[in-house]
């Protein structure tokens, strides 16, 4: 697989006021949020928490079969995605590479072939220094986000402690779009009626 799109943009940072942004782990539809490739069922889920339990070894994921993960993250309104902060061991199942994927909710592994909206390449880091900072023209509007670490630095199993989000988050609004959609789609019945009226007219 090709990964020649992918890039390593990202803003150190050392302090932990950070971690007051980074709450948009509260908005995510846990629920609904699926971790394909995961050895223990449920656990992808777990490494989505609070910015000062991000070091809980007790919650981490591991991969299954091979170095794979996916996560689709349903978010509970409309997400403007600003910065990314994985962290795992320093070691080779820190995860290498990022596929981010914008509003396709339940992808599997048969659909990642497909380019993805970001990509990057990641740098090991096990204290959350790092931020990825996805294109805020693309991520301005997702109520979705899917996430694929396809490799990692030379392990057989890839391992996540904790994910970070952060950005902003908005009620989404859909109710809207319905209406218009019903008011400017025409009654063509009523249409036929007037107009057999109107010959009926003349005819008489």
């Amino acid at each position: 697989m090709s990964h020649h799109q992918c890039h390593a943009e990202h803003d150190h940072d050392n302090s932990d006021e950070i971690g007051v942004e980074y709450s948009l782990y509260e908005k995510i539809d846990k629920e609904n949020l699926e971790c394909l490739n995961e050895l223990v069922e449920g656990s992808g889920k777990t490494i989505f928490k609070p910015w000062e339990k991000r070091f809980d070894r007790e919650s981490i994921v591991q991969s299954d079969a091979d170095e794979e993960l996916l996560f689709n993250i349903p978010f509970t309104g409309n997400v403007k995605l600003k910065g990314i902060k994985i962290i795992a061991e320093d070691s080779e199942s820190h995860p290498s590479i990022l596929r981010l994927y914008k509003n396709r909710p339940h992808m599997t592994f048969d659909d990642v072939s497909a380019e993805p909206n970001q990509c990057f390449d990641l740098q090991r880091d096990s204290e959350g220094i790092l931020e990825y900072s996805p294109k805020i023209v693309t991520f301005s509007s997702v109520t979705h986000l899917t996430m694929h670490f396809p490799s990692n630095f030379g392990a057989e199993n890839t391992v996540i402690h904790y994910i970070g989000l952060r950005g902003e988050w908005t009620t989404a609004h859909r109710h809207g779009v319905t209406i218009c959609t019903y008011e400017a789609t025409p009654n063509l019945g009523d249409h036929k009626i007037n107009h057999f009226d109107t010959v009926s007219k003349e005819i008489q």
